[in-house]
């Protein structure tokens, strides 16, 4: 056995390990007794299972035994709330740290851990503007820095500690990504939405998308080519909201929303659901971290990872029918 995948019963981990699986590779995953392992798909099959948790540090020992390479793909990505913070930092932090702490001790030869694009900075950058913000971003705390990205950006703290006590590993900053998952999870949502016509709006802002199989195969090029400590941003467009959600809509055959939503308004309704969210003890479907994230534009660059590690990236479009021809079968 060479080979560990955290968080492989999730979106991008069952991706990741599907395409390990389809090269031949060894693979063992770490999962809860709970998890549902129906993303794997043919490749549940063909792969050991470990249970245990990366909250959890007693049961890591065993499953790392005779693991060559980790892949640290689990974390938990919450929507700002109060009930999501303590289990941001457990799950992403504490968690990373438990990783570390049993590679080092495993004497495992690399580890690649998934962070995220929201570790790059926090200051949003105008929808007129050409900057592009790349690996050396560094985080800078401030109203439009979101607490998942902090937990993020403590996780790669910990793993540049790992470092200096002697662990080979390298870092991927994913953007916002997109492909066929689970119904109701991650971007799934948006996707689910557009198809149906329920949005109420398009947001102002931007951000950085990307395809589910592009970066699962940048995580496989990380592991093969990258540098000891560098980061990779894994994105493929940048594109705005409207183009987003009218390039889904255009892939569906349905019409996209036309209601630009004005960031007060969005920014109104998030404090209105956190204080029904309070009131019901159920969790808020807006937030205002997410309201404000949806507001900002951010524009990245995948130059180092094209660079560096060879890495290609599909344009959206192609995704939009990737996901299309998958729901609509």
């Amino acid at each position: 056995m060479s080979i560990l995948v955290t968080g492989a019963t999730g979106f991008l981990g069952a991706e990741l390990t599907r395409q390990l699986v389809h090269e031949g590779a060894r693979v063992r995953i770490l999962c809860r007794p709970t998890s549902r392992l129906d993303l794997l798909g043919e490749a549940a099959a063909h792969v050991e299972v470990a249970e245990g948790d990366v909250t959890d540090p007693t049961s890591l020992p065993a499953a790392l035994h005779g693991i060559r390479q980790v892949y640290h793909v689990a974390g938990y990505v919450g929507m700002g709330g109060r009930r999501d913070r303590e289990r941001l930092f457990r799950v992403n932090v504490r968690g990373t740290a438990h990783v570390v702490d049993a590679a080092l001790a495993a004497g495992v030869e690399r580890l690649v851990h998934t962070s995220s694009i929201a570790t790059l900075g926090s200051p949003a950058i105008p929808q007129d503007g050409d900057a592009l913000l790349d690996e050396t971003a560094t985080w800078q705390p401030g109203r439009s820095a979101t607490v998942y990205g902090w937990s993020k950006y403590q996780a790669e703290l910990e793993i540049h500690r790992g470092i200096a006590e002697g662990l080979d590993a390298v870092i991927v900053n994913p953007s916002l990504i997109f492909g066929p998952g689970r119904p109701g999870e991650n971007t799934m949502r948006i996707v689910e939405r557009v198809r149906r016509g329920t949005l109420p709006g398009i947001p102002p802002g931007g951000t950085n998308v990307v395809d589910v199989a592009d970066v699962a195969a940048g995580h496989r090029l990380a592991m093969a080519r990258g540098r000891t400590g560098a980061r990779y941003i894994l994105g493929s467009e940048n594109l705005s909201w409207a183009a987003i959600l009218g390039t889904l809509a255009e892939a569906f055959g349905v019409e996209p929303p036309r209601f630009r939503l004005p960031g007060t308004l969005l920014l109104a309704s998030a404090v209105l659901a956190e204080a029904t969210a309070w009131l019901t003890r159920r969790p808020a479907p807006l937030t205002r971290e997410t309201a404000r994230t949806a507001i900002q534009t951010r524009r990245y660059s995948n130059a180092r990872a094209v660079r560096e590690l060879g890495c290609s990236f599909r344009p959206f479009r192609d995704t939009a029918a990737r996901l299309a021809a998958v729901l609509n079968a």
